[in-house]
């Protein structure tokens, strides 16, 4: 967890690091060493430095409501002591670079943009500038010190931008889990919906919809594979003398019953659905007429022995695996068999 981590952790930040950037900015230990040479002359004048900052700083509206109150103002004047201290503290490390990085997360955080943070820095540096410039007597070590601490301040503000762009990517990251999150959620959502869009809400085989799709599917494939094609055609008996004699409720009762008889003794590889009222249909991809009968007897067993007092009709249609018929003609042919086995019983 990045919590667990220092800031400088989480930026991947090292010795070698520190040392390769304060290299691109030709920033040397000599250079270093002579600002460092300055603290006493910094520590003399750190509280007049601070006191001109924030005047200056506090002159612009945006900057003055951001500090808010005078107990802000007075810790935010104590962070700016220790910052300047520690530009001429003579160690730049890890703990030197881990509060930079911390400067520029706490700014991120209460909201300074990028341009009023470089805004402050540039005031900041011209206000030491001066000092130095004021105070320094000897003009090849004043050139030396002042381009040291541009170096410097260039090499901190690098590292405060790092937190801000860092922090951006962070919220993008964070923001795109959420969207990829949702995204799976509605991805869900739209199966359950399309899975509900081609079932039968009573008995859970597919509806007809579904059947006409499948059909023209698996007719299809079984013409590119030259195998059978088979269709069973289910209605129950006497389903409106049922209804108006027991209820509806027994009605719905004996269809869930006869759609569970279909599903337990279909094969994993057909397609059990239910067409409309008491009709039932069942597409089985390469199975034959025969394949198709003992099926068919299953499932009018299963039922019967459910329901001894009522009966189903049962047709069957294939097709393949050399000659194939459309999908109108195996499904009229199924129904038209259906319809005969009503007749006779």
């Amino acid at each position: 967890m990045l919590i667990e981590k220092t800031l400088i952790e989480q930026f991947n930040i090292n010795e070698i690091e520190i040392q390769r950037r304060m290299a691109l900015l030709k920033l040397s230990q000599a250079e270093l060493d002579t600002l460092a040479a300055q603290q006493p002359l910094i520590e003399r004048n750190l509280d007049a430095i601070v006191g001109k900052f924030y005047e200056k700083q506090t002159e612009f509206d945006e900057i003055a409501l951001l500090i808010g109150d005078s107990d802000t103002l007075q810790r935010l004047r104590t962070a700016q002591r220790r910052y300047i201290q520690e530009l001429f503290c003579g160690h730049y490390d890890n703990a030197y670079v881990n509060s930079r990085l911390r400067i520029g997360l706490v700014h991120k955080r209460i909201g300074v943009e990028p341009k009023l943070y470089l805004s402050a820095s540039c005031t900041l540096k011209y206000l030491i500038e001066d000092v130095l410039i004021e105070q320094m007597s000897n003009a090849t070590e004043r050139s030396l010190v002042l381009r040291a601490l541009d170096k410097l301040i260039s090499f901190d503000t690098a590292l405060v931008f790092d937190t801000y762009i860092g922090t951006l990517l962070s919220a993008v990251e964070n923001a795109k889990k959420r969207m990829e999150a949702y995204a799976r959620e509605l991805e869900e959502k739209s199966k359950i919906l399309s899975s509900h869009a081609e079932r039968d809400p009573l008995t859970e085989l597919y509806n007809k919809r579904a059947m006409m799709s499948t059909i023209n599917r698996e007719l299809n494939a079984a013409i590119r594979r030259k195998s059978y094609l088979s269709v069973i055609y289910i209605d129950v008996n006497k389903f409106k003398f049922i209804n108006d004699t027991f209820g509806h409720a027994k009605g719905d009762e004996v269809l869930q019953t006869l759609g569970q008889a279909i599903a337990e003794c279909c094969r994993n590889t057909d397609f059990p659905c239910r067409i409309g009222g008491d009709e039932f249909c069942v597409i089985l991809p390469e199975a034959s007429r025969a394949t198709a009968l003992h099926i068919s007897d299953r499932i009018e067993a299963s039922f019967t022995t459910a329901y001894p007092e009522f009966s189903i009709s049962i047709g069957i249609n294939a097709t393949g695996n050399e000659e194939f018929v459309s999908v109108n003609e195996l499904i009229d042919g199924a129904d038209k068999a259906m319809y005969e086995a009503k007749q006779q019983s």
